[in-house]
């Protein structure tokens, strides 16, 4: 028997699936992602479904590892990690520091697609170079200044994205600035050629730098996995999903880890559609941070081949056709003076949570609701017993200081902090420094050390009006660099209140909401607000827009552009299907249908999307294991790699084709000039069937088959004369994963190799 492991590392939840090819999921298991080290929540999850399924045999292996994991570990024959924190670190505008390289770029390519913005204070250097559109050098790429760029800036970014004007053409200025990186300083180097062959420059650079900015993280989580697995005692090959879905080696990843984007909204709907058996639905995945939406058609995800649009930006990776949007279970509850109550799209850890691990906050919390409302709120522990997480009056836990003893970051009973604004809401470090203080501008540095004993009310933090607005700034500099989290009311502890969930601390959520309902009677002029009413307008209002976010999938996928989306007649049938009054305009009222079922995947499933579908008028679909679609999807796929050429002539080429008609090859690795069409097809197929065939490989498939697809584009001249234009050789490898080899040295599976 071969023993599948499947292991999704999300923004809020780390899961973990053993699943077997015949009989399916034998176990799963949760743990909360600790992303200051993902090693912790990876091995607690890893030990908590091998424990399940595998029972430990107390005997430890000859290199002393697996004890805690059991065994039975050994049988493992293939790790599949799939994560949404590439795209949940994209939305969140986080990232490591980067300098992006522009190879021939014209100087107002930062106004285009958003790549000025994108970069914001990312150091950006134009270099002469790059190459024409028909693959000749523009300019001679000077090495000095390329050297000089380099040492200038290594000490001060985690990564490089290079990429050259038509560097999809000829990659060559783009592989040479990429050596002399890796040469002076050993620092990741993305290049734009290697994300897309398709042509537009600033969005290629926009991809580049973006993904660059994402390689420090998902090397970690990679580390991270490698690490437990040597420490369970599994000896199986790891594969990582890829955002098309499909699969490939760690060691590939590592080289380009740029690939990984969407990686966990991939692995949810090739999971989604395993788990329905349904070929024509709307997948919905709602974690902690994201909600991702993409539909199948014939038993296919639909692939964005132009680029996917992550956070707002419209990249160019190729990946399964995915809408994502800010809205999860962990989602920040908050107001907008025009449209009121709003969640999303910032992530912030819940109430409900944080006191959970952090139970000196349960303080806090009933001090901010008390000086709310006068009084503390009900739901809280009778006198003399203490609420869930704390502990009597004499007896103190560990890490905690006696009564008397004011912890760094509290306040005595009594003394009230000021910044009522900021009440119900928390700081807190998320992960170590990466280059020490000194990286820390003065006042960030100050803030740094005041959050060194756990969380702090920002309250706290923001003493007088006077200061805030700086310490804010301060503040929101940490948390884009992923330093520090901020913690606040969401709907999953709206959801602990009403009694959907039951997983952390219901007083802490109670707390919570009694400071926000007051916040909501003024902004929303409903002094009479209860609890509980806030709690349901926020559960209603992730209904609402989990809905708006289906029907503008829907609409997007019907070919309507986003700018007409927003008509006032679209947004008439959108509130009607939801639920809003405004739907009724004199003698009409709206209603919408969604003519394709609903397959819910993610933990809060079954808890928001009921109501949705019955709103829209659709069959809902929330299969068993659908809290764990992710990494069920990251053991059922296959690896698939494509290598791509383009065969054009140097000259214009009338038909009937010259037999010495001169043509120009543009292949992965560079340019080749050949004589004669039929010659440069055969030659563009060779190169391109065997780049394909070694990149799958390297991916770690067995049993390979390549297909190799040719489109030829002809035009009519302005004499009537058909042109030859250009050939695209399109060569795709694939197979299953290769499997670890059993003791006597046979690999497991039929499909190995």
């Amino acid at each position: 028997m071969s023993i599948l492991l499947g292991i999704d590392t999300g923004g809020t939840y780390t899961d973990a699936v053993l699943f077997d090819l015949e009989r399916g999921v034998l176990a799963s298991a949760k743990a909360l992602t600790t992303r200051h080290d993902l090693t912790v929540g990876i091995g607690e999850a890893l030990q908590a479904v091998l424990s399940r399924a595998i029972p430990a045999s107390g005997t430890r292996s000859a290199s002393g590892a697996g004890t805690a994991y059991g065994a039975g570990a050994a049988q493992i024959s293939l790790v599949s990690l799939s994560t949404t924190l590439a795209t949940n670190a994209i939305v969140e505008r986080q990232g490591s520091p980067i300098c992006l390289f522009l190879l021939g770029y014209p100087p107002d390519s930062l106004s285009i697609g958003g790549l000025g913005q994108a970069l914001g204070r990312d150091p950006v250097v134009f270099l002469k170079g790059g190459h024409t559109i028909s693959g000749s050098e523009q300019a001679p790429l000077d090495l000095a200044e390329v050297d000089k760029a380099i040492r200038k800036h290594a000490p001060h970014v985690a990564a490089f994205a290079i990429s050259g004007y038509f560097g999809v053409l000829n990659p060559a200025h783009e592989l040479m600035v990429r050596r002399r990186v890796q040469e002076l300083c050993g620092l990741p180097a993305t290049c734009g050629h290697e994300l897309s062959s398709h042509l537009h420059a600033p969005r290629r650079a926009l991809t580049a730098a973006l993904n660059a900015r994402l390689i420090p993280y998902i090397r970690q989580l990679i580390q991270a996995v490698q690490q437990m697995l040597t420490q369970a005692g599994i000896q199986a090959p790891l594969m990582v999903v890829k955002g098309d879905g499909s699969l490939m080696d760690a060691s590939l990843a590592l080289e380009r880890p740029v690939e990984t984007i969407l990686s966990g909204p991939a692995a949810s709907v090739v999971g989604a559609r395993y788990l329905s058996g349904e070929p024509e639905v709307m997948v919905v995945d709602m974690g902690g941070t994201t909600t991702d939406i993409a539909l199948l058609q014939d038993g296919r995800p639909a692939l964005c081949t132009e680029g996917a649009t992550v956070g707002g930006w419209r990249t160019m990776v190729e990946a399964i056709d995915v809408h994502t949007t800010g809205l999860g279970g962990d989602s920040e509850v908050h107001f907008d003076a025009e449209r009121g109550l709003l969640i999303g799209p910032r992530r912030v850890t819940p109430l409900c949570l944080l006191a959970q691990q952090h139970p000196q906050t349960l303080d806090w919390l009933a001090m901010q609701a008390e000086r709310e409302t006068g009084r503390a709120p009900t739901g809280q522990a009778p006198a003399g017993r203490a609420p869930t997480g704390q502990v009597p009056t004499g007896q103190v836990p560990t890490g905690q200081v006696p009564t008397g003893q004011v912890p760094t970051g509290q306040v005595p009973t009594g003394q009230v902090p000021t910044g009522q604004a900021f009440e119900g809401q928390f700081a807190l470090r998320l992960r170590p420094l990466d280059k020490g203080v000194a990286a820390l501008d003065s006042l960030q540095a100050e803030l740094w050390e005041l959050l060194a004993d756990g969380p702090v009310p920002l309250s706290r933090l923001y003493p007088d009006r006077q200061g805030s607005y700086r310490r804010s700034r301060a503040l929101a500099g940490l948390v884009e660099r992923g330093l520090v989290a901020l913690s606040g009311f969401t709907p999953s502890d709206a959801s602990h209140v009403l009694g959907y969930q039951q997983h952390w601390s219901i007083e802490a959520a109670r707390l919570g909401a009694e400071i926000w309902r007051r916040k909501a009677a003024r902004a929303l002029r409903r002094e009479e607000l209860t609890v509980e009413e806030f709690c349901q307008m926020v559960f209603d209002q992730v209904v609402f827009q989990l809905g708006e976010a289906v029907v503008m999938a829907a609409l997007a996928q019907q070919g309507i552009p986003e700018a007409d989306q927003q008509s006032w007649l679209q947004q008439l049938f959108l509130a009607g299907a939801l639920g809003k009054e405004s739907a009724r305009t004199g003698w009409l009222e709206a209603r919408l249908k969604l003519l394709r079922p609903l397959v819910a995947v993610g933990a809060p499933a079954a808890t928001y999307f009921p109501p949705l579908a019955e709103r829209l008028q659709t069959r809902l679909i929330v299969p068993e294991h659908a809290g764990v679609a992710n990494a069920i999807g990251a053991v059922v796929g296959s690896v698939t790699q494509q290598a791509r050429a383009l065969v054009r002539p140097l000259g214009v080429a009338e038909l009937p084709l010259r037999a010495d008609e001169p043509f120009r090859l543009h292949l992965p690795d560079g340019v080749v000039d050949v004589i004669g069409l039929e010659a440069a097809i055969q030659r563009a197929e060779v190169e391109v069937r065997r780049a394909a065939l070694e990149l799958a490989r390297r991916a770690g498939a067995g049993e390979i088959q390549v297909q190799v697809n040719r489109k030829d584009s002809i035009a009519r001249g302005r004499d009537g004369k058909q042109v030859f234009l250009d050939s695209e050789i399109i060569a795709i490898a694939a197979g299953r994963p290769r499997l670890a080899e059993e003791p006597n040295g046979q690999n497991q599976g039929a499909n190995a190799k």
